[in-house]
């Protein structure tokens, strides 16, 4: 295990889905949770998110009917105390379906909220050799927002089609502004290969930094180390 000072123990995301009739109260629980995360005992660091499938990153992708749920632990006994808490009982009572991925960070660069949740963790040796995630999240400067839409449907086409891709999620805070993206893969060199090689993406990055798009950026890379549950029926 990473023992890195800053790297916690363990990340979680949940992800539920609820039905029609329950979109209103998942709103409602986006706003109320907050404060109960904060609680002695719980993560060290937590944001409630909404998703989408990120093809524009604007509120056309938006999925009212999938929340999640990204937190960092001091250990794994307080991620398993979460679990019978007051937070995921509730998401519990209206949720049709539910997925949690257990994580371990490999890497991270950046900050989410003047903040660095992952801390700087130190490569594994030998090099981890499963499968592996990507967080990803800006805050996009106002002046740069069209610039910024016009320029994700090629790369999110593409991340799409990408050979060992298990699932793609765009995340956010809020609808507008405050963008981000989860992945699954089922390498590390997939997901290299992905953001290295892949033209559209390599452009993308290329004109992040010509452009200045972001005043805060943050790519997470982690080992995955348990799935449990299902998104949309299906286990990635």
């Amino acid at each position: 295990m990473n023992d890195a000072p800053g790297v916690p123990a363990l990340v979680t995301l949940h992800l539920w889905g609820v039905p029609t009739r329950a979109v209103p109260s998942s709103l409602l629980r986006m706003g109320l949770h907050r404060r109960a995360l904060r609680r002695a005992g719980g993560p060290t660091f937590a944001k409630l998110l909404g998703t989408g499938d990120g093809r524009t990153f604007t509120v056309r992708d938006a999925d009212p009917h999938h929340w999640g749920l990204l937190a960092t632990w001091r250990d794994h006994a307080d991620a398993a105390a979460f679990e019978h808490g007051a937070v995921a009982r509730s998401w519990g009572r209206i949720a049709t379906e539910r997925l949690r991925v257990d994580l371990r960070p490999l890497s991270s660069r950046g900050e989410w909220a003047r903040r660095r949740p992952f801390g700087d963790p130190v490569p594994d040796a030998p090099a981890y050799a499963g499968p592996v995630a990507a967080v990803t999240r800006a805050r996009i400067a106002p002046r740069q927002m069209l610039r910024f839409w016009r320029s994700v449907p090629p790369v999110s086409a593409d991340l799409h089609r990408s050979p060992g891709l298990r699932l793609a999620l765009g995340v956010g805070e809020a609808p507008v502004g405050l963008q981000g993206t989860f992945s699954l893969w089922e390498s590390g060199s997939a997901l290299t290969e992905f953001a290295h090689r892949r033209p559209a993406h390599v452009e993308a990055v290329r004109r992040t930094a010509e452009l200045g798009w972001y005043t805060e950026e943050l790519f997470a890379r982690f080992a995955v180390l348990d799935i449990d549950g299902t998104f949309e029926g299906r286990s990635p």
